[in-house]
């Protein structure tokens, strides 16, 4: 059986995705790497605390890495922090995982990432891909959803009325701008993961839909 990490375990697809992995008979231990311990426990749950500013790469080491991190420009105050958080810890985690051996990949950026975005946010997230698929892991999958339904544990300025208009809208939305559930994106994760794919692939929200539970 093999040993999975989840980075941003807090967030709204992260938690759902810890949880799924604990139970799933592919993993003998699921770690989670976290500022703060979680909630809850479970025998195949190992939480291992970080300051992600100063990454001891030792504690890096899986064979599948699931990356949920992801911020605001509000909540992390400055374009620096935003920098921070959804580039270079994801970079960071994917270099020392890489170096111990792991040997999947599996990220979540966001609809309309481009490295040459006008938009910042997007940027960012492009930027990350490109430097992610710069590693050449074994096996890299980006997952670039539209706008997130669920429960958060935090609220996100803007989110709220969007959410009410593309579930109203929904059926006017083409497939791959629908709004998708967090839980939808866990799903595609750990289901792709299995998957044994080679090299790079990247899902959008339409793809990501099938794996609805």
């Amino acid at each position: 059986m093999k040993t999975a990490l989840v980075v941003g375990a807090t967030g709204l697809i992260g938690n759902h995705l810890t949880q799924k992995l604990v139970n799933h008979p592919a993993y003998s231990t699921v770690k989670v790497m976290v500022r703060k311990p979680l909630g809850f426990q479970h025998p195949k749950l190992q939480q291992i605390i970080v300051d992600f500013d100063n990454l001891d790469p030792s504690v890096v080491v899986a064979d599948d890495v699931f990356c949920c991190l992801g911020t605001t420009m509000k909540q992390a105050g400055s374009k620096a922090a935003f920098y921070k958080v959804d580039f270079t810890y994801p970079l960071e985690v994917a270099k020392a995982a890489l170096k111990n051996g792991a040997q999947q990949y599996f990220i979540v950026t966001a609809m309309g990432a481009d490295e040459k975005s006008m938009f910042y946010y997007n940027r960012v997230k492009g930027e990350v891909e490109k430097a992610l698929s710069d590693l050449r892991f074994p096996t890299l999958v980006i997952f670039r959803p539209s706008l997130l339904l669920g429960e958060r544990t935090e609220s996100r300025a803007g989110e709220g009325l969007a959410t009410i208009l593309m579930t109203k809208l929904d059926f006017l939305i083409p497939a791959k701008y629908k709004a998708i559930r967090g839980e939808t994106v866990a799903n595609a994760m750990l289901a792709t993961a299995q998957q044994g794919i080679k090299g790079k692939d990247i899902l959008v929200s339409e793809k990501m839909q099938a794996f609805v539970s």
